[in-house]
């Protein structure tokens, strides 16, 4: 069997970001208001730092104003939570992203729950999740949403696949299997007491990564001709599946970086300027 196809997030990623781009400058010539997206970062975590610039940098690109609020680590719960209350409530910002994870001592889900659902452009709320859940217009988890754009670009038909998610989050693993149910593929959750999860993997026409845990999904565990998508990122590059192995049996897969990375930003900036449109009636 010839190795998979590798499904290239980053060309994807720049033409979404380019249309993007023009529907954000489109917007403020007609209303005299340009899309703005704010970011809140609670402590000097040097990944979240990162992140959040590249995040910024990508802003420029693509004609959206950046709002950053830098908050120190000893930042409270209820102190995070009045700072996403006073940005839900200014008209100037249309989208919020707050950078995860933000600490301990935070109650995080209360975090997201103050930001107002028609500027959860990260798709982190209840309602978000709601939305994704029962296909009603919304804002979608951008790292889920990035992923279907990604088949969809390559052409995977997910009507009545088996689809297999290695990972449980509320913003990543919970949510994209929503986003395959909705496409009517059959999906399986699994996690870190899944029993014989190689047994459970080889099952799957579809596979989504997405536990944090480097290289768990060997070659051996992919079916021969299965599309494996890597939404894992760990130290030195690495994603959840063994990518040397996997791409011997795959017909497509992710490579990390490059794979699922750049779909999750083009997906913040694009639901921003709709965001932004929604916001301003037009």
């Amino acid at each position: 069997m010839s190795q998979a196809r590798l499904m290239d997030g980053t060309a994807l990623a720049r033409r979404i970001v380019e249309d993007t781009a023009r529907q954000a400058a489109d917007l403020t010539r007609r209303t005299g208001t340009q899309p703005c997206l704010a970011t809140v970062l609670v402590g000097e975590d040097p990944a979240s730092v990162t992140y959040v610039r590249m995040k910024q940098n990508r802003c420029r690109t693509a004609g959206i104003a950046s709002r950053h609020v830098a908050l120190p680590a000893r930042t409270t719960t209820e102190e995070l939570v009045a700072t996403l209350r006073s940005l839900s409530a200014d008209p100037a910002v249309h989208g919020i992203l707050l950078q995860h994870p933000v600490g301990d001592h935070i109650d995080e889900r209360a975090a997201f729950e103050a930001i107002a659902p028609e500027k959860d452009v990260d798709g982190v709320t209840f309602a978000s999740f709601a939305t994704m859940s029962f296909g009603v217009p919304g804002f979608v988890s951008c790292t889920p949403g990035g992923i279907l754009r990604l088949l969809d670009a390559y052409d995977v038909d997910l009507t009545g696949k088996r689809a297999v998610v290695v990972g449980r989050s509320a913003i990543l693993g919970k949510p994209v299997g929503m986003l395959l149910l909705a496409r009517d593929a059959t999906v399986t959750y699994c996690h870190s007491r899944t029993a014989d999860l190689s047994a459970v993997v080889r099952e799957a026409d579809v596979v989504v990564a997405a536990v944090g845990r480097p290289r768990l999904i060997r070659g051996q565990d992919v079916k021969p001709g299965a599309v494996v998508v890597d939404a894992g990122y760990n130290p030195g590059n690495v994603g959840d599946v063994d990518f040397d192995s996997a791409v011997e049996r795959a017909s497509l897969i992710t490579p990390v970086p490059g794979g699922v990375g750049p779909m999750t930003i083009a997906t913040l900036l694009e639901q921003t300027v709709t965001a932004a449109a929604r916001q301003l009636g037009v």
